[in-house]
């Protein structure tokens, strides 16, 4: 693994686990526990890497994926800027619904001679 000391210390604060992929691959699948799952224990969160072949590879992945899902729930959401309908768009409203409830009230049994 690279010697990028953020992904170090991530890989410090995670439980790593191998074991053999399930799904296609045959003969060599079977055989080599190259799928990963890391546990980050501070925060719950599992990453499940089985993509690769190698499981240094799928660990640089695995450990890429829990950085990006660190840093989205780190990441501070805006406030909604909470917005009034416009004074048109309030008339629009009342119209169509009177025109609506003329349509239904001229609804009704046509009366026979």
């Amino acid at each position: 693994m690279a010697k990028d000391p953020v992904k170090e210390a991530l890989l410090r604060d995670c439980d790593v686990h191998t074991f053999r992929g399930s799904g296609p691959g045959g003969q060599h699948r079977n055989v080599t526990e190259s799928a990963v799952r890391l546990v980050h224990r501070p925060t719950g969160i599992v990453v499940l890497i089985s993509q690769n072949r190698s499981q240094h590879r799928n660990r640089e992945e695995a450990v890429e994926v829990l950085l990006r899902r660190l840093r989205a729930r780190a990441r501070k959401r805006k406030p909604r800027v909470k917005t009034r309908p416009g004074k048109g768009a309030v008339e629009r409203r009342l119209e169509s619904k009177v025109a609506r409830a003329t349509v239904k009230r001229t609804r009704g049994r046509v009366e026979s001679e």
